[in-house]
């Protein structure tokens, strides 16, 4: 209890400079804005972790247009006790009047895991540690075709420079691929129904988008493969300004040949909060989860979340009876309460000894 309460005070008198400087630019005509702070967290897979981080929102457009949503470049880097590193930018840029999108993702990670095998049912005994270097590009133009319809055409690159992995260990006992450094690289086509209201904290609409990644030789990639990206979301205003979320999301992948930094990976921060991200692997995951947003005062909003989910190499060892869940709450503070921007601080629980952790984020899990 009492790492609990340290964790979020010491989040909050971190914001505070932030918040004072925020409230002085929320009230001025200028609607662009640059947000940074630094930031303490502590979740399962990395113990604490300092860092700085933030935002810079914008419109493409001069003057504020209905149609089309607050643009945002978000960034972060940290580091953590367990001597991982992350320095990541990504951001959605909506171009006038939302005929086209652009969403990025540049990150380059060094990084300690840890890794228990393959499957559904894997025990806890199993962890074993390795460590990888990366760097990754994931670029995705979408297009307006109507009625907030949008087909897109997607890049995916991932770089591993440096992966070592126990000799003899599960890696190879399970003839898992990506034990050495390896580089994928794909092509995608998307397709999208996005009618959210705001991208950072929406209370009405919903979004329906499915995504098909093909990674082969002629790009150049080690590894061929299909991915494909399912992802449904509904968000409802419930009683006055309480919003109940709902997110239906599924992550499959065909062929033979997957690395592990591409296989479907249970638990972290957006999804499965309480579990380590990665605890459960194998070529498909699928999960759903709900959230329900409270405003308390001001800038300050709670929640409550729960979810449930699993991962599988063929749909036939799917058991209702060993599906996974997790549940939690936390706090949601506005940093730009004009633009809805928060950091979020949840905690979640999973089931199983160990499964549990902090988490802390600019803007929603989903």
């Amino acid at each position: 209890m009492l790492r609990i309460c340290l964790f979020f005070l010491c989040s909050f008198l971190l914001l505070l400079p932030a918040v004072n400087a925020q409230q002085k630019k929320d009230s001025a005509e200028n609607k662009n804005h640059l947000l940074a702070l630094p930031v303490i967290s502590r979740s399962i897979e990395t113990d604490w972790s300092f860092g700085a981080g933030g935002t810079y929102t914008f419109y493409t457009t001069r003057k504020k247009d209905s149609t089309t949503r607050t643009s945002s470049i978000r960034f972060l880097g940290s580091y953590s006790l367990r001597k991982q590193f992350l320095f990541t930018v990504n951001g959605p840029v909506f171009f006038p009047g939302e005929k086209y999108i652009l969403n990025s993702h540049f990150s380059f990670s060094s990084f300690p895991d840890r890794f228990w095998g393959m499957g559904n049912q894997t025990a806890d005994a199993n962890e074993e540690a390795y460590d990888f270097r990366q760097f990754y590009v994931h670029l995705h133009g979408e297009r307006l075709l109507g009625q907030k319809v949008f087909a897109g055409v997607i890049y995916d690159f991932q770089r591993v420079i440096d992966i070592n992995v126990k000799s003899g260990g599960l890696f190879y006992q399970q003839n898992v691929a990506g034990s050495k450094p390896y580089q994928v690289s794909g092509m995608g086509l998307s397709l999208s129904w996005d009618k959210r209201n705001n991208t950072f904290w929406p209370n009405r609409g919903h979004l329906v988008s499915v995504q098909a990644t093909h990674y082969t030789s002629l790009l150049l990639s080690h590894h061929r493969y299909t991915n494909i990206i399912t992802d449904l979301r509904l968000y409802k205003r419930i009683w006055r300004q309480q919003i109940l979320a709902i997110q239906g999301y599924g992550f499959f992948n065909t062929g033979s040949d997957v690395p592990i930094r591409s296989i479907a990976s249970l638990g972290g921060a957006d999804r499965m909060r309480g579990y380590f991200s990665g605890r459960y692997r194998d070529d498909h995951l699928f999960s759903m989860q709900a959230e329900y947003r409270v405003p308390v005062y001001k800038r300050l909003s709670v929640v409550g979340f729960a979810g449930t989910g699993d991962v599988a190499g063929r749909f036939s060892t799917v058991s209702l009876q060993r599906l996974k869940y997790s549940y939690g709450g936390g706090i949601r503070f506005a940093v730009n309460k004009t633009e809805k921007l928060h950091v979020r601080l949840d905690y979640g629980v999973g089931n199983g000894k160990g499964n549990q952790g902090f988490y802390v984020q600019f803007g929603e899990a989903f």
